[in-house]
Parts: C-alpha cells; sequence; structure tokens
C-alpha cells in the first residue's frame, strides 16, 4: 500500500496540514481549528485516502497538541511526535517561515525519515494526570523558594526601613503555597496507591537510599513506568548523567562532560538524591570519601553516584526483590 505522510503544524487556535506522497507530491494542504470537532473532521479525511497507509507527524508541543494525541489514539490513527530541535535542525538553513511551510517541512521530514520514525504511544490516563500534578508542584515549589528568599531579603532590608507588612504579606502567601504542595503531593501519592501497577513500581523504588517521593514519581512519569526506558544507561543518558567525549584529529582535546541536552529538571532531582545517598549509604560514602581522596571533582563524583542510583532503580524494577542495603 502507498504511504501517505501528513505534516502537522500546530499552533493555540489552529493547525495546519500538508499531505505529500512517496513522490514528494502535495496531494493536500490546509488550516483547520484546533477543537474536538474540528479534529475529528480531520480524522475522516485523513481515513479518506484509503488507497493509502496514513503517517502524521508532528512537532513534540506540549499542551498544544495534546488534543490532537487525544483524538488520534481514539480514532486508531498512527501518528508520531517529532523532537522540536532535531527537527529544527534537520531543515538546515532556511530563510523565512510560515505554518503552512512549516507543516509541508514537517511532511518532508517524515517522506525522508521514514525509517526511522516510530508511532507514538499516548501514555496511560494516570500517568498524564500525574505529570500534570507534577508540573503544578514544580511551579508552586519554585514560587515557595522565590517567597522564602524574598523574606529573608525583606527582614535585612526591615532594619533601615519598616517594610513588616511587606514581610507578613509574604509570609501568609508562603503559607498558601505550602498548603498547596502538600495537596498535590498527596493526590499524587492516592493516585499511585490507587493504581496496581504505579504502586508495584512506586514500594520498589522508594526502598533505594537516596530516592523519596519525588524522584520516585518523576522517573515514573519520564519512563512512563518503565516501558519507554529499558535501558538504565539511555536513561542516564536522558538524564545527563552520562559524560561525552571531545576530541577531533591530534590537536582538538576537550574535556569529557555531560551534555546539555538533557531533561536538566530530572537531573537536579538526582543529583539531590545522590548527596543524600552519599550520606546514608555506607558504599557510596566510602566510593565517594575515595574518588574525592584521588583529586577527582566533587561534582563528578556526586554525578557518577547519580547514575548509580539511576542504576540501582531499574535493577529493583526488573527484579522482585526489594533494595538491600549493605554495610561496608
Amino acid at each position: 500500500m502507498k504511504k501517505l505522510f501528513i505534516g502537522i503544524d500546530i499552533s493555540k487556535d489552529v493547525f495546519d496540514y500538508c499531505f505529500l506522497n512517496s513522490e514528494n507530491e502535495i496531494i493536500e494542504k490546509g488550516q483547520m481549528p484546533n477543537s474536538r470537532k474540528e479534529i475529528l473532521k480531520f480524522c475522516k479525511k485523513v481515513k479518506s485516502f484509503k488507497a493509502y497507509e496514513p503517517l502524521i507527524c508532528m512537532e513534540h508541543t506540549g499542551h498544544y497538541g495534546y488534543l490532537l494525541s487525544c483524538v488520534f489514539t481514539d480514532q486508531n490513527l498512527c501518528y508520531s511526535l517529532l523532537d522540536p530541535l532535531n527537527l529544527k535542525r534537520s531543515f538546515g538553513v532556511v530563510r523565512g517561515k510560515t505554518d503552512a511551510i512549516d507543516a509541508y517541512r514537517i511532511a518532508s521530514y517524515a517522506l525522508s525519515n521514514k525509517h526511522k520514525i516510530t508511532p507514538f504511544e499516548l501514555p496511560s490516563y494516570e500517568l498524564r494526570k500525574l505529570k500534570i500534578l507534577m508540573k503544578s508542584r514544580s511551579r508552586y515549589s519554585k514560587i515557595s523558594v522565590q517567597l522564602k528568599n524574598g523574606i529573608q531579603a525583606n527582614k535585612v532590608a526591615n532594619k533601615s526601613m519598616d517594610i513588616g507588612d511587606e514581610i507578613i504579606e509574604d509570609q501568609e502567601t508562603l503559607v498558601i503555597f505550602k498548603a498547596k504542595l502538600k495537596r498535590i503531593e498527596k493526590k499524587m501519592l492516592d493516585l499511585i496507591k490507587a493504581t496496581k501497577e504505579l504502586k508495584i513500581t512506586y514500594d520498589k523504588i522508594t526502598k533505594v537510599i537516596g530516592v523519596g517521593p519525588i524522584i520516585s514519581i518523576n522517573c515514573i512519569i519520564e519512563t512512563r513506568n518503565f516501558t519507554r526506558f529499558y535501558n538504565p544507561r539511555k536513561f542516564g543518558c536522558h538524564c545527563g548523567l552520562a559524560p561525552f567525549p571531545h576530541s577531533s584529529g591530534s590537536s582538538v582535546r576537550g574535556k569529557t562532560k555531560t551534555s546539555n541536552l538533557c531533561n536538566k529538571a530530572l537531573k537536579g532531582i538526582i543529583f539531590k538524591g545522590a548527596w543524600t545517598a552519599i550520606q546514608h549509604d555506607p558504599q557510596l560514602k566510602k566510593y565517594y570519601n575515595r574518588k574525592i581522596k584521588e583529586g577527582k571533582n566533587k561534582f563528578s563524583v556526586a554525578n557518577a553516584v547519580a547514575f548509580k542510583i539511576v542504576l540501582r532503580i531499574f535493577a529493583v524494577v526488573k527484579r522482585d526483590e526489594p533494595f538491600v542495603k549493605h554495610a561496608v
């Protein structure tokens, strides 16, 4: 059956589409509102090309493309979400852009890279809800830190001017956000406890020293309950824990270091767990002290400890035995 490559460029209110055949010929293009009713009409349009096997490709734009993903899944359409950075770099040198042109470029990318494009599988309802709750928690957590810092700064300034009312208002606001954080964390834990598969995974990985509820939930979300990543080394690379060499010929000898192309938020969370593990796990503490005595940078050693934690997380998920703390 002939292939039909469909590129979609998503915006808040509308989405542009472009249909290409295997000969890179435009069969149809246009624009439709980004609403459930219109997306269903678009699905009927795609299914009307009965002589073709459609492959829909669109940029991973977060919540703007969420409705499209849900409807495509319900309608059993094959679609793929493309990495924005990888997609942008594949276009090469471009001059100017419009949504219609971007839709064509995405379809053309799908045609050129059809051999390595994999269909996207929408995560379960529980995982999607966990992800939204975790994002809300992250926002409230950042605001709480800003408020704490602001209160401390105002207390210093209060020695030279009267800003007591502002300090009290910030303290009251901080109490509100702390309560919000507790409610969100309770919702996440209740959702995990109510879902058998998630609870089993959560109970296993929280036994690992240095891995608390937030690290556990983030790992479950990012790995889709350990179905998206099977290899801990690939997950470590995704988190930015894997160092890469930087050399070329005989003249370029850069430092071996981690890449900035990673999930920095997840890396920061696992790093915090690594410092906790160094304090409370005898094996990791001994390893850390030994490497420091050898002259290693403390952050490089902490990065290695963070990766060891990732290895332990994947190990306990794959087996039925719980994590056991060993003495030195």
